[in-house]
């Protein structure tokens, strides 16, 4: 059964996906006086996409952690315009490295190196590390090659190989050196024991001037990240936005002119029908080409079908007050276990736990469909329990007083070799057949983006939509402004980078 939802006016925005593109999308319409024209189309009950914050039982969990920390001035404004000064926190940021029952400085520290590892180990690193100055690997394309290169075997068996082949599933020596670049950039044993030995008033530095990794404090929501996109769709729908949650869309109809008509089923199976002039879509974007009516043609199709996905579970621990720590997050660098990092929810805000226990959280990287993605959520809590243990972050199993767990699918898109072909084959289909569906955020673009990134694809399709304008949505690239000097252009030409980066996975046959 089909039933229209709206008169087709001379501007109606169709918003696909209420995480931060969409909620921004529908926030500047707002701003421009379209709140009425707009209705967003969310698939889930609630809005935040992969930045909401999760609640079951007065616990709050962000997926994946959201440090609220951007150089692109728009989205920096946009943040406080929504939430507001009084409901943002500023956090000290702390991340550690865990490996063998320590707790090793990230990024590293030669000094506190030097302490943990003993200084028969050390010293052989630094021989490791000498070593591959003179022999340098062979192939540094690789994420394996690019940090011996900077770091020697020995630290690199240590602390890189174990963490980065759990995020990606596959061995660090098939990982693109594109990942280890964005990530490390400068960053080498010679430059951390240079910091080491240089005295702290000769080492401070602006910190506009200083990459993601090693900022020292940054904003957040003092509920969690969902508490900002839970916020904006508070206030657009106050000015007369619609947000219908629980709807899958499952055609995109369009003619000569584009697309004119949105599709959705709700949970009933009840068909809803929505008559457009724009469509901003944040649904991945094989899915969208997929749902069009007429249909693409078959390469664009195939090109639909072709896109991987790599997927992220939490399992949420409550545990008393004492097994709190200060860091945001440990990566866990130890192969016996499978747990890549352990946030603790505490260490972000204080508001998202409760008196006298603090929440933390066991985050997983996986393939969707594939093996702990299926179990029983009560075995997903027993092993969270009990690596927990094997880490010494409890003492005792008995200590976790509840557990939850939290699926993420679609988290992070794949780079592999086919998938810029793909991209580029649908973004063409798109161009000529539906110029008035404008692809932005993680999914809808199928890049690695952080929520400021997609934010600012969403403002620039709406400056087009309403403006006239011409940005080039693909080329921004706030990732780069995070890793060098501060220039003001918010957006770079579409050869100087992916957006943020992710490495490039090996295609298997």
């Amino acid at each position: 059964m089909t039933s229209p939802e709206t008169p087709s006016p001379d501007l109606a925005v169709v918003v696909i996906g209420a995480g931060p593109a969409g909620l921004t999308a529908a926030w500047q319409l707002m701003k421009a006086g379209h709140a009425s024209d707009v209705t967003i189309l969310e698939s889930d009950d609630v809005v935040g996409g992969i930045s909401r914050t999760v609640q079951r039982d007065g616990w709050r969990f962000d997926i994946g952690g959201h440090r609220f920390f951007t150089k692109v001035r728009a989205v920096d404004d946009l943040w406080w315009e929504i939430l507001g000064k009084e409901n943002f926190l500023s956090r000290p940021r702390q991340s550690r490295i865990f490996y063998q029952g320590k707790l090793y400085d990230y990024p590293l520290s030669f000094m506190n190196v030097l302490r943990n590892l003993g200084p028969v180990e050390a010293v052989r690193c630094v021989a490791s590390y000498l070593w591959v100055r003179v022999h340098k690997p062979k192939n540094q394309d690789t994420l394996e090659g690019f940090i011996v290169a900077r770091f020697g075997w020995r630290l690199y068996r240590h602390f890189f190989k174990a963490y980065n082949e759990k995020v990606w599933g596959v061995p660090a020596s098939e990982l693109s050196s594109d990942w280890g670049a964005q990530r490390i950039k400068d960053l080498s044993l010679f430059r951390a024991i240079k910091d080491a030995l240089t005295p702290k008033r000769l080492a401070k530095r602006d910190k506009s001037k200083m990459v993601t990794s090693l900022i020292d404090e940054f904003n957040y929501p003092k509920l969690g990240p969902g508490m900002m996109w839970e916020v904006a769709a508070e206030k657009v729908m106050a000015a007369g936005a619609k947000i219908e949650f629980d709807r899958r869309v499952t055609a995109i109809r369009h003619g000569a002119g584009g697309v004119h008509e949105v599709v959705a089923v709700d949970g009933a199976g009840v068909e809803h029908t929505y008559q457009c002039s724009h469509v901003i879509s944040s649904m991945p974007i094989g899915a969208l080409c997929n749902a069009m009516e007429p249909p693409v043609d078959d390469p664009t199709r195939a090109a639909a079908v072709d896109l991987r996905y790599r997927a992220h579970l939490t399992v949420a621990l409550v545990v008393p007050q004492e097994f709190s720590f200060s860091d945001n997050w440990i990566y866990i660098h130890d192969p016996d276990v499978e747990v890549g990092r352990v946030q603790n929810f505490g260490s972000w805000s204080p508001f998202m736990v409760k008196d006298g226990r603090t929440c933390l959280g066991l985050e997983y990287f996986l393939n969707e469909g594939e093996g702990m993605w299926n179990r029983p959520d009560e075995e997903l809590i027993e092993q969270g329990t009990r690596e927990l243990h094997r880490l010494g972050l409890i003492s005792a199993p008995d200590r976790v007083e509840a557990g939850y767990v939290v699926r993420m699918p679609k988290a992070y898109p794949v780079y592999d070799d086919a998938y810029q072909g793909n991209v580029d084959m649908m973004r063409k289909w798109l161009s000529a057949n539906a110029p008035n569906v404008f692809p932005c955020g993680r999914n809808g673009m199928h890049r690695y983006n952080n929520q400021d990134h997609s934010m600012l694809t969403a403002m620039l399709s709406v400056e087009n939509i309403l403006d006239g304008t011409e940005h080039d949505v693909w080329s921004v690239n706030v990732e780069a402004e995070y890793h060098e000097e501060q220039t003001g252009d918010a957006a770079r030409s579409a050869s100087a980078g992916t957006g943020r980066d992710a490495p490039f996975l090996p295609r298997k046959p």
